[in-house]
């Protein structure tokens, strides 16, 4: 049975859920989206359980301070994903799309070598285990539409909107 550090934080779009291993920070998620994030937790380390912790890593305090405006905030947080090695590689290339811009699944596959797999990487960023900090909501439709947000569409424009990107 793995244990992680887990905390519960207040936000304008609705109390951020996230959980470490001690080392890095392997989940941020959304309150109504518990099971997904459990499912993702339990797909890497089986058994876990979830213990209170106040700011664990620092984590909740990175979440107020973005919240608040510091959109550097998780610059230097940790993350382990714990995905394959082609989501791990996704999921990297979203922590490297800047704060104030979007990209589009094509650009982000041919940034990969994958020019034919927007897809794949469409799903993979479905499975993003920790929110906001790998940076899938920075990912729109190739006409610049709003296309899906595992923590919902309305999430997803306030966090565009909260990093100065005009839709």
């Amino acid at each position: 049975m793995t244990d992680l550090d887990f905390d519960r934080i207040p936000s304008a779009i609705g109390e951020i859920l996230v959980a470490s291993d001690g080392r890095a920070l392997v989940a941020l998620d959304y309150a109504g989206y518990e099971a997904r994030m459990n499912a993702l937790l339990a797909k890497r380390y089986g058994r876990f359980r979830l213990i209170g912790r106040t700011d664990p890593l620092g984590a909740s305090s990175r979440v107020r301070a973005y919240m608040a405006g510091d959109l550097a905030a998780f610059d230097e947080l940790p993350v382990a994903t714990g995905g394959t090695p082609f989501q791990d590689e996704c999921w990297r290339a979203l922590r490297a799309i800047p704060v104030g811009t979007v990209t589009t699944y094509g650009t982000l596959a041919a940034r990969l070598g994958r020019p034919n797999a927007s897809r794949a990487v469409g799903y993979a960023n479905s499975l993003n285990p920790v929110a906001i900090i790998l940076a899938c909501h920075r990912v729109v439709g190739q006409n610049g539409d709003l296309t899906g947000y595992a923590g919902g569409l309305e999430r997803k424009r306030w966090l565009l909107a909260h990093e100065g990107v005009k839709m």
